[in-house]
């Protein structure tokens, strides 16, 4: 669902080391990268002594080099085949703008003549140290050494990857309010301000003109017919009227519209009750399909957990949902049902789910009304879950997790639901309730914390807490 990211090479040097391991480090890391799925980006071998950089005017040619390739690579890799030059590396690439790694070579045993050394273990120090005095933002990633095409060295890139995608997709995105803030939900309001000094831009959307738009779709149009044919892959419609089925597709036509006309990245949406009263359909499988196919989509205009889907998603490259913190589970301290009424991708479910009746909000808009929540259960799964929210000028997000285990839920229970085991669940609530977080939670299959926290936290000055390890 996410394209590798394409890097850029960066060959440290010192002169004095043979540069037999500037030729061997070009070919051997490009070959690497390419097998693990990324292009890559280098400098031509005759643009500076072995198409490495040493002194600062080399640098100067690096990052030229740079800037003529602008928004054609996601990361640099500074890749330290012998130590390295540290002011060369600085005026390299102190305008870089994208994520660094700092790769160095290992020595080998036998190999630790003068004619045959590297010193990239003394010579990643250093660099890391001036990167540190010009704050020049960089990535280390364990081991200190590592040999390229190694498991751990493919464990670093994929690291590196996912690090790269966050910080790539985050910054510079723009999330749709579609509608207003759901009227009784004051536990999601969000500052606009705050998003857009980290880069984020919120555009919002009127339900009315939401309506007119999907009253204007033509049944007859590709767009429909593919949107039908999606919304009846993703749920069994036993016993759905026409009528909602028929508008369930047609605000699926429009969302995806408005989403390629504005450019959203992501989009919360003003679920109730409008949508019941006036056409007749809740969103929520609609609204899975988008999760889906990687357009983050949140419920109850949550802009902020849009903001934390869109970086989950990033970071694992499988599709998210938004849930509500819901249930206790017995006396388990650390188990709860995470529950919502129906946005979940159907990839993250166990089997098919069943379109209905919104069961709860039937007693305020009457029976028939809502169609379009999805029943279902989550199958069981590892996953990242995360909050995001503004406080005082600051975007702040809490990051944990944990697995959807396969105990059951009674039959009764409405909506898509999963019973979570969370490490540290009760200091994971007190945690959300005493800063403010919401009562929305968000999720990905997959532990991919680290890159996320790193992504988030070091490169676009997030404020990241981790309640579980904090216990």
């Amino acid at each position: 669902m996410t394209q590798k990211s394409r890097f850029a090479l960066f060959f440290g040097n010192r002169g004095f080391f043979p540069a037999s391991l500037i030729a061997s480090a070009r070919e051997e890391m490009k070959h690497e990268l390419n097998s693990m799925g990324h292009e890559v980006l280098m400098l031509e071998t005759e643009a500076t002594r072995y198409g490495a950089v040493e002194t600062p005017q080399e640098g100067d040619v690096y990052a030229n080099f740079l800037r003529a390739n602008r928004g054609k690579f996601d990361g640099v890799i500074v890749c330290l085949p012998n130590f390295g030059d540290e002011t060369g590396a600085v005026a390299a690439l102190q305008e870089a703008g994208v994520p660094i790694l700092i790769h160095a070579y290992p020595d080998e045993y036998d190999k630790m003549s003068p004619a045959l050394r590297r010193d990239s273990f003394c010579g990643k120090i250093s660099i890391m140290d001036v990167f540190r005095q010009y704050g020049v933002k960089f990535t280390a990633l364990k081991p200190h050494t590592v040999k390229p095409g190694s498991p751990r060295f493919k464990a670093n890139i994929d690291e590196f990857d996912r690090i790269c995608r966050v910080v790539g997709g985050v910054k510079g995105m723009v999330v749709g309010a579609i509608g207003a803030r759901t009227t009784p939900f004051k536990t999601v309001r969000i500052d606009e301000v705050a998003l857009q000094r980290h880069g984020i831009t919120v555009e919002t959307f009127d339900l009315s003109d939401i309506f007119l738009r999907m009253k204007a779709v033509k049944p007859g149009d590709s767009g429909y017919i593919d949107k039908a044919k999606g919304l009846q892959a993703a749920s069994s419609w036993q016993s759905v009227p026409e009528k909602a089925f028929d508008n369930l597709v047609r605000l699926g036509v429009t969302l995806d519209k408005v989403a390629e006309e504005a450019r959203l990245d992501a989009m919360a949406i003003r679920c109730w009750t409008e949508m019941q009263m006036q056409m007749g359909i809740s969103p929520c499988v609609a609204m899975g399909i988008l999760n889906e196919t990687g357009l983050a989509t949140a419920c109850e205009v949550d802009l902020g957990n849009a903001v934390a889907m869109r970086a989950l998603h990033l970071a694992s490259g499988d599709p998210v949902g938004l849930l509500d913190w819901n249930n206790n589970y017995g006396d388990e301290d650390d188990k709860c049902i995470l529950f919502h009424c129906g946005p979940m991708p159907a990839s993250l479910m166990e089997g098919l789910g069943q379109i209905s009746d919104h069961a709860i909000l039937i007693n305020a808009v009457g029976e028939g009304n809502a169609y379009g929540c999805n029943v279902g259960r989550i199958k069981p799964m590892d996953f990242t879950f995360g909050s995001l929210m503004t406080d005082e000028g600051r975007v702040k997000m809490f990051l944990g997790e944990a697995r959807f285990t396969s105990d059951p839920i009674p039959g009764n229970f409405f909506g898509v639901a999963g019973v979570a085991e969370i490490r540290n669940l009760q200091d994971v609530l007190l945690h959300v309730g005493l800063n403010g977080h919401r009562h929305h939670v968000s999720i990905t299959p997959g532990h991919v914390q680290a890159p996320l926290r790193h992504a988030l936290e070091h490169y676009l000055n997030f404020d990241v807490s981790l309640p579980q390890d904090q216990a």
